[in-house]
């Protein structure tokens, strides 16, 4: 009894605070977020954009998603460089530090152990042990809301593929690109192709081609996938045809049979996303919490490129129109 009445003082002169401090005129300083606010672990919720350092002065983005769940338990999901969203059933927290444990995904190995601790109210650091046994140190700041409080206005229509040639893109590796009778033609699995130029919030109108089983994407911004699959007859799920990559389910598959043209019209202002596929409105005008695996970088209060897949699969593409917004 003793134990409980200690902690509902506690937690009264927590809230009475603020008053006592409006009252009697005490200062409430930046600094003193190193002594209390630091050992609240609810100071860790909400979105995090990472970037881990890799070897070579690399740098992957990674992102981070906290919350909780009841009185005391923190959990969240987790995105690496790679893969889809993972929950986190459990964070763990102890004087500041916290820490976390997921199985790995596509990778085999060990475990992936993640660790930091905040350095002020917006921004964390700390470590990540990947499944092949590596230590990375990591960064982190608060993800931007990405709200828009106007209305928007749109530009005119870029033509991004100009049914000729790749000017305007470029390959992140050695090109297989081609362009075949005025369609963007990915023979096989290789490096993924970018636009020289990038965007903010914008209308995208583009169609694509895919072989049986096989696999792309485009990504909003660089950073936020749509997934392009051979899913006709597939039950919409996050990982398949138009979804928003390990995040949105479409409402309903309208995946064309394999081998059949399909179009996609997006549209992403902020955060919201629209996704249009082969006619039917499948995600309509919804939040993306973060980046997807296979993001350029996780600075998503920044313009980004559109970058398209080519390294799960033959693809084509054709018809690709941008209109970005004023």
């Amino acid at each position: 009894m003793k134990a409980v009445t200690a902690l509902k003082l506690k937690n009264r002169f927590r809230f009475m605070l603020p008053l006592i401090c409006i009252v009697f005129g005490c200062t409430m300083a930046k600094a003193d977020f190193k002594t209390a606010d630091k050992m609240d672990a609810h100071t860790l919720e909400g979105r995090w954009d990472i970037t881990i350092d890799m070897a070579g002065g690399k740098t992957a983005p990674s992102w981070l998603e906290v919350r909780h769940s009841g009185l005391s338990t923190i959990v969240g999901e987790f995105v690496g460089a790679s893969g889809s969203a993972r929950p986190i059933s459990k964070i763990n927290f102890a004087e500041g530090k916290w820490s976390f444990t997921i199985p790995p995904q596509w990778e085999t190995g060990i475990d992936v152990v993640v660790a930091g601790e905040l350095t002020d109210e917006n921004k964390m650091n700390g470590t990540i042990l990947n499944p092949d046994g590596k230590m990375h140190n990591w960064t982190a700041v608060r993800a931007p809301l990405l709200n828009r409080t106007n209305g928007t206005a749109w530009g005119r229509p870029i033509k991004l593929f100009n049914g000729k040639d790749l000017t305007g893109w470029h390959a992140m590796g050695p090109n297989q690109w081609q362009v075949v009778n005025g369609v963007l033609t990915n023979p096989k699995s290789g490096s993924n192709l970018v636009t020289d130029e990038k965007f903010n919030d914008f209308k995208l109108h583009i169609e694509f081609r895919i072989p049986k089983g096989s696999n792309s994407g485009i990504y909003l911004r660089g950073r936020y996938e749509v997934q392009v699959m051979d899913s006709k007859g597939v039950e919409p799920v996050r990982d398949q045809f138009s979804a928003i990559y390990g995040f949105l389910t479409p409402s309903v598959m309208m995946a064309k049979d394999a081998g059949e043209w399909n179009t996609y019209d997006i549209t992403l202002i902020g955060r919201m996303v629209t996704v249009v596929a082969n006619g039917t409105t499948v995600i309509s005008n919804q939040a993306i919490p973060g980046i997807t695996g296979g993001a350029l970088d996780s600075n998503e209060g920044e313009p980004g490129p559109i970058y398209i897949q080519g390294d799960h699969g033959a693809v084509e593409y054709k018809n690709i129109i941008l209109t970005p917004a004023r």
